[in-house]
């Protein structure tokens, strides 16, 4: 082989690996380390604040939110009507949702069975009424508020403290 030809082979050689290490270079700079991606949670209140401080307020304002009363002049409907009354329900529902999430954070949980169920069941509840929220639909809010109560209800059955 003449000499010219050696060259040209060393230089596609040469080429290709250089590509090579160009790609391998590429991939590596993108995974990021795992170890510092990681964030240390640490809880601070406890359930009975969470329960005061965030479900009981919010179950409240959902609670609240609909209803209907009957006197001499007839019935008298209450519901959100405004976008700021309907976003303080979604608040609320929101809220109601994140609860269910501290409530089994770290050593909150008091069993990994029947609470972590019940806590999902609020979160669940604080879904559906944040999709009536954001449908707009009273009827909805009162039927879910319901599923809400129950939920509650069968918590504090098993669980709630005097």
């Amino acid at each position: 082989m003449k000499l010219v030809h050696w060259l040209f082979v060393v230089s596609v050689l040469l080429f290709v690996t250089g590509i090579g290490f160009v790609i391998t270079g590429a991939r590596s700079s993108r995974s990021a380390p795992a170890a510092s991606a990681t964030v240390q949670v640490v809880p601070v209140a406890s359930i009975k604040q969470i329960m005061g401080g965030i479900v009981g307020p919010s179950a409240k304002v959902v609670f609240e939110s609909v209803s209907t009363t009957f006197d001499t002049k007839g019935a008298d409907e209450h519901f959100p009507k405004t976008d700021q009354e309907w976003a303080a329900v979604g608040n609320s529902a929101a809220a109601l949702i994140e609860s269910g999430n501290l409530l089994m954070l770290g050593s909150r949980a008091i069993d990994k069975g029947d609470w972590v169920t019940m806590s999902r069941a609020l979160m669940s509840a604080g879904q559906d009424v944040l999709k009536a929220v954001d449908a707009k639909d009273k009827d909805l809010i009162l039927e879910y508020g319901d599923a809400l109560n129950i939920s509650c209800d069968n918590c504090h059955q098993k669980y709630q403290r005097q």
